[in-house]
């Protein structure tokens, strides 16, 4: 039988979730399933853990590209000065320019605004124009009537869509062999590209853990 997913367990994870993402795991059995993701509670512990990290327990729906000028060269120390070219005032709280340097002509990105566009979102902060290029043909695959993300890249936080969108992206970068082998390191380099915020992925992990024990 599939783990299930349950309101109560939203709620005990994630009290203050926005609705639309309320909405959306009220109805993700059916998603769950098809990606293999509610064979196991290991692998729902797993999944879990990742989406309320990086979504910020449910509320975060875009990523916050809002930084100051004294981070933005810990965050991205090859590009802004001391170590890297770019003056990292010229950056500052300012997303929209930010986005187009750190993510332009990468990704897919090649627009001159495609950075911006295509920043991370939703529940895994699916990021770059390949990336929503990649969801829209694994969901069209099993769902014809999917969205084009590319064109409508706002539809990656709907309630309708969140989650398809978040398990699609999970399979296919192999993450369930991964949470079947309890390794949250996998998982994590899977999904973040690197171990960015292992620590508080491990605390989601135990918490997710007790409920799909």
């Amino acid at each position: 039988m599939p783990v299930q997913i349950t309101d109560q367990a939203i709620t005990l994870l994630a009290p203050s979730a926005r609705s639309s993402y309320r909405e959306a795991f009220a109805n993700a059995q059916p998603v769950l399933d098809q990606f293999g993701i509610s064979d196991s509670p290991l692998r729902m512990a797993h999944f879990m853990a990742q989406v309320l990290h990086e979504s910020g327990g449910l509320m975060v729906q875009f990523e916050n590209l809002n930084y100051s000028a004294d981070r933005l060269p810990k965050v991205w120390p090859s590009r802004f000065q001391p170590t890297g070219p770019l003056n990292p005032g010229d950056y500052a709280h300012n997303p929209q320019k930010l986005a187009n340097e750190v993510y332009g002509r990468r990704m897919g990105n090649s627009a001159p605004n495609d950075g911006f566009t295509y920043r991370g979102r939703g529940l895994l902060q699916l990021t770059g124009r390949d990336s929503y290029q990649e969801a829209t043909q694994i969901l069209r695959g099993s769902i014809p009537d999917a969205p084009d993300f590319v064109q409508a890249p706002d539809e990656v936080i709907s309630a309708d869509w969140c989650v398809k969108v978040a398990a699609a992206e999970w399979q296919q970068k192999g993450c369930n062999e991964k949470a079947d082998a309890d390794s949250i390191t996998q998982v994590t380099k899977a999904i973040n590209g690197g171990l960015i915020g292992l620590a508080e992925r491990k605390e989601w992990l135990k918490r997710t853990k007790a409920v799909w024990s």
